[in-house]
């Protein structure tokens, strides 16, 4: 059986980066917080499943609810970093990037008294504009990274690049990347691993492709933010399609995520590595990829 792994990503329902503007971020303080509310019902979802997960936290988030974080921490789950100012790393240069994740990471494991390994860029912006994320990230004392979906839509993604877990060899030593879960469906990769698509597409065909990945020996990677299990949230102004990604089936998230805790065993993507004997014991030695299975799942 494949180990897979669940993650949250803990940021306010108006710091999504489809309705990012300086005028908004200028308004931050004065908008209705709801992140407790939906993290406190999470815990209990994954409580009643015997489910442990990863939580990707923003800095900003951790600065202002510090007994939120403590929280997530108690009931065993893992704390990873989401960087502090929600900025997509395409828009940083290197040393605004250092700077925010080195003050994430401090800041977090000042929290929790334990390590922060693991970093999700927002968007999922380290893309082919910035090859210099990923050496920053082991400078700073990252173990692994959590943002690079191969599919290329709007600013985020890197279409290409590889859909499993691997090592990656930088100027500064070795990380990991664990890409979010993807799939071929009418001969394009889709993101189904959370995220709107995941709310958009049947769920039969969803759970069709992700079976079929577990059957296949490889272990899947969901990503979901906090505010998707937020029916309720208030509603921002923004684009059309902005609005209709993420609105559209909010009171499906729930509902699928509890079958899919039915069907996979789920852990935090720490875990997931120490379980799957990847970590190096030696940096340096080299570590080669095996090769990527066919998964026989493009429905055409």
């Amino acid at each position: 059986m494949s180990v897979h792994c669940l993650t949250f990503e803990v940021e306010e329902h108006f710091q999504v980066s489809h309705f990012d503007s300086p005028m908004r971020r200028r308004h931050w303080h004065s908008f209705e917080s709801r992140v407790t509310a939906n993290v406190d019902r999470l815990l209990d979802l994954l409580d009643g499943h015997c489910t442990r997960a990863t939580f990707f936290v923003l800095g900003w988030v951790a600065e202002r609810r510090p007994d939120l974080i403590k929280t997530i921490a108690s009931y065993g789950h893992e704390i990873a970093s989401h960087g502090y100012n929600h900025e997509l790393v395409t828009a940083q240069t290197p040393d605004l990037f250092r700077e925010d994740i080195k003050r994430a990471k401090s800041l977090l494991e000042d929290l929790t008294g334990r390590a922060v390994r693991g970093y999700r860029a927002p968007g999922f912006t380290i893309t082919s504009e910035t090859p210099w994320a990923p050496a920053i990230l082991a400078e700073e004392g990252y173990t692994y990274d959590s943002s690079i979906i191969p599919v290329r839509n709007d600013y985020r993604g890197m279409s290409g690049s590889w859909p499993w877990c691997h090592l990656r060899d930088t100027p500064a030593g070795y990380i990991w990347e664990v890409p979010p879960t993807t799939a071929r469906l009418a001969g394009m990769r889709w993101p189904i691993g959370g995220g709107s698509w995941f709310r958009l597409l049947p769920f039969t065909v969803i759970e069709t492709l992700l079976r079929e990945i577990d059957r296949q020996g490889q272990s899947l990677v969901m990503c979901f933010h906090v505010w998707e299990f937020d029916r309720q949230q208030p509603r921002m102004e923004g684009p059309v399609l902005s609005q209709l990604l993420h609105y559209l089936n909010l009171h499906k998230t729930e509902p699928r995520l509890v079958s899919l805790l039915q069907q996979f065993t789920f852990g935090p993507i720490q875990d997931y590595i120490d379980v799957s004997r990847m970590a190096p014991a030696d940096q340096s030695t080299r570590f080669s990829t095996t090769p990527a299975p066919t998964i026989a799942t493009d429905l055409v």
